[in-house]
Parts: structure tokens; sequence; C-alpha cells
């Protein structure tokens, strides 16, 4: 696919990123001046998900200031290799630069590595992907339930996040905060700071992620292998794949604070107290750097050839790469084209977003992590581009054409649309243009295709406009991933 156009040439992009952001880029390793013209390049040009033919690119500079995010750090991986590494902007505003040693969240990237050591003790026969989890967890019980009687739960239903148990995720605890034990956490009791962790549904009946499971697989790791979290999974994981700058210690150890990126929220001002703490490890415990998980991509890439097996086996690989409800494996979230299949991973932790994007065949993939709330979208938009300056088949951003509708029309879709009791969508018009704004998110444009079905830019979603007969606009529908919802009006 052809870029869109620039506004300005690919060099003066990349140098305007050097040479306006005040701590600058760290210092690289000579590289050919293929693999600098391929860098340059994508720190040019990055779009949103989706475009019109004659949108003009952001810089990554300009993105980075636009999107408030201080410090991203980039791996891409091509051929099977760390092509390059580098990092962008600063750990800690008016502070050092990132480089490829600064450490980040992983946030729920923790759980597909953490996976992987639960695969490997599968591997070893010391755990069952199928048998019940309460005949190996001994320091705690999945508690009976009224929502599920006489359920049992496997690791395999844990790992995919069809165990049925609840709490999707975990805010941590800020600075000073009492931590409490990861027993207080699947019982809800204090100072824990989430629900208790418990069957909601019957295990295997549907998808929903579930944080709380990857909580529950993170007390029978300990249980069966009787040592401690980050220490099981530096021995099964970590140290294996050479993973040199990854740790699942929370909090940091104090020896490695200095070379940890500082949080930052989405309005630019620091995470209070620094970064969270998540004893919920398994989960969102993740210490990393893009470079160590480019390595996690390879290894995975390598086993499946059966050219790497230093954790998982070509036949385990191979299982957890198989995807089930909600797209997900055992641990990555797996798509692509039977040609083309990938695993993609994403996490958010409070100040900290990331993605990690790898196709399982080909030998390509990037990571990009950043410090700063919302910096997802932004590490989407690195992906994108890294995309299109490879040529890869996916991850590129999608050409739509929209048209001119008249405003007495739009006129008629203002109004707030409601999913349930706390979602809802708010459409108004604003020197002429449709605007949409979901609760708790920012407020962006919509662009007609047809009198009635717009589309955004910053997703790939489109909304549709229903009529009653009397001319009453009723509800409409939001359309994404193949998955329809409806929003009703309120009157």
């Amino acid at each position: 696919m052809t870029a869109p156009r620039l506004y300005m040439s690919v060099v003066l992009s990349c140098l305007a990123a050097l040479v306006l952001q005040p701590s600058g880029i760290e210092a690289q390793p000579v590289l050919s001046p293929e693999i600098q013209d391929r860098i340059e390049r994508v720190c040019a040009c990055l779009t949103t998900p989706v475009i019109e033919k004659d949108d003009p690119c952001q810089t990554l500079h300009d993105r980075m200031a636009a999107d408030r995010v201080p410090g991203v750090s980039v791996a891409v991986i091509h051929n099977g290799e760390i092509e390059w590494a580098q990092g962008f902007g600063v750990a800690q505003s008016g502070g050092a630069p990132v480089t490829t040693e600064t450490l980040f969240q992983a946030g729920s990237i923790s759980k597909p590595v953490a996976a992987m050591a639960a695969l490997r003790l599968v591997q070893e026969g010391q755990l069952s992907l199928d048998t019940d989890v309460n005949q190996t967890l001994t320091s705690w019980k999945v508690p009976p339930s009224a929502a599920a009687p006489g359920a049992v739960v496997t690791l395999r239903e844990l790992l995919t996040h069809t165990a049925g148990l609840t709490v999707g995720g975990f805010p941590g605890y800020a600075a000073g905060m009492p931590i409490p034990t990861l027993v207080q956490i699947l019982d809800g009791e204090k100072p824990a700071n989430t629900d208790p962790i418990r069957l909601g549904t019957p295990p295997g009946s549907r998808w929903i992620y579930s944080g709380g499971g990857y909580a529950v697989t993170q007390q029978m790791l300990i249980d069966v292998s009787r040592e401690p979290f980050p220490k099981l999974l530096h021995d099964t994981v970590l140290a294996p794949i050479g993973m040199t700058r990854s740790t699942y210690e929370q909090p940091l150890p104090v020896e490695l604070r200095a070379g940890a990126a500082t949080p930052y929220n989405a309005d630019g001002t620091p995470v209070a107290g620094g970064p969270h703490t998540y004893p919920e490890m398994a989960a969102a415990g993740l210490w990393t750097t893009p470079t160590d998980l480019a390595r996690y991509a390879i290894e995975i890439q390598r086993s499946l050839r059966g050219e790497a097996n230093h954790v998982l086996s070509v036949e385990m690989t191979k299982q957890m790469l198989v995807a089930g409800q909600g797209d997900y494996g055992l641990g990555p979230k797996v798509g692509g084209s039977p040609e083309n299949p990938f695993f993609i991973l994403g996490g958010i932790n409070a100040g900290f977003e990331n993605s990690l994007f790898a196709y399982q065949r080909t030998g390509d993939g990037a990571v990009v992590m950043t410090n700063a709330q919302r910096g997802q979208v932004l590490a989407d938009a690195i992906i994108r581009s890294i995309a299109s300056v490879y040529s890869w088949p996916n991850f590129l951003p999608i050409t739509r054409t929209s048209i001119t509708v008249d405003p007495a029309i739009l006129a008629t879709y203002v109004g707030v649309y409601k999913l349930n009791p706390t979602l809802s969508i708010a459409i108004t018009l604003e020197n002429g243009e449709l605007m949409e704004q979901a609760t708790n998110e920012r407020k962006f444009p919509i662009f007609a295709v047809s009198p009635s079905k717009f589309f955004l830019k910053v997703v790939d979603g489109q909304l549709e406009f229903f009529t009653e007969p009397n001319g009453q606009v009723s509800h409409l529908m939001w359309h994404q991933y193949g998955h329809d919802t409806r929003w009703e009006r309120e009157q």
C-alpha cells in the first residue's frame, strides 16, 4: 500500500524528531543506509487507523507532542532478527532520554509471557491443561458458585479467558498504599482494591476477559513450583529466552529504578508517586523492554519451526497459538489469514501503554512501549507505519471516502444514545461537523459515507443512524470487527 502524502520530506521529518525534541534520541549503533532509511520513513509518517486519500501524515515527534507521550521505545523484528531498536523522547520530563534499556511496565502483555511458564510446567507433567485446578491449588481454592453449580475450572480456560471468572483488570496500588497478599486479592479482602475473584458464568460457556483468571493461574504456579513467582518466571521463561532486562518483581527493586520510565497520565501530569505496584504479577506485573519482548516473539517464531525451543516444544507452541473463543490462544491473541497468521498483545497499566505484533511464520514483527496513558493509540500508529514501510499484509490504515451531507439531516442525529445505564454516545453538531463522544472518552469527528452512515478515523468503526416512519431517529448501530451493537436514543 502506498503511504499517504507527506507534508514534508521523509528525511526532514525524522530530523525534526531529533532536533526539536530537547532531550533528543539515544545514540544508536551504526546501521546500514537501508535500515536507517526505514527508520526515517517509520517516524515520518504516522496515520490514524482510517484515512482519506489526501490526509497528511504526522511525524513521530509531532504525534508524541500532541498525544502528550514523553517517551517511546521501539523494536522491529525482520527476517527473524531484531533489525533495529530505538528510544524516542524522555523517560521523565526534563530527564534522560529513553534508551533501548529503559524499563516499562508491560501491563497485560504480562499474561502471555506468564502463560508460557504455565505451559512449560504442563510440558514437564507438573500441570494439566484440562483437569480441575482445585486439584493443584493448595493455598486457595476456586469457591463453589450459584452461577455455575458443580463447575470445574481448568488451566486451559484460565489461559483463554473462558473460565467464567470475574475481575477483568487491576488498577494496581499507588505509592504508600498497603499491598495485599495474592490470597487477599483472590478473596477481595482488604487491603485489596478489587472484588473477590469468583465464578460469574459457567466455565467454557463464553469468552470474558479476566485478569482474575490469571491471578488464579499465578497462585497455581506458586503452589505447584513452591517458588516465588518472579523466580519461577525468571528461571523458566525470561532467562532461557535471553530477556535479561525483564522481571516480575513488584515493586521494582531499588537498584533497577534509575533505569525505569516514569508513568504519565493522559493530561501530561506524572502518575502520583510513580509506578503502581501490581502484586497480580501474572496479570500485570512484568517490567521489560521492547527488545526483550521482541526476543519473546522471536522465540515463538523459532519454536514453531523447531529452531529454538528454549521454553516450549514445537507441539506446545502450536497449541498455544490455536485460536479459540475471542480469538485467544493459550495466552496470546491470534489473528491473520491461514497464509499469514499472527499473534498480537496489548498492555495497559497506570501510565504505561504498549503493543506487540508478530507474524508466526515470516519472522517479522514490532514492539512499542510508552510511558503515558492512551499511549497505545500512538503505539498502534507506529506499528501501522512500520507495517507500511516493511510491506506487511496487515495492520495498514484503511482508506475511505467521505461525502457531504445536508446540515439539516445532520441536525436530526444530535442526541444521546445509550447502550446501558453507564455507557452512552453523545452526538453533537459543531461548526457543521458531526461529533461523537463516548462515556469517559474524548470527542471525535465522524465522516459520512452515506446520509445515515458515518465512520471514525481514530478507530475502524462505523455508526449508522436509523429513522422511524415518523421521521424521528430512534437508535444507532455501532459496527466494528464484524459485530453490531444497538444504542437507543434518549427521548
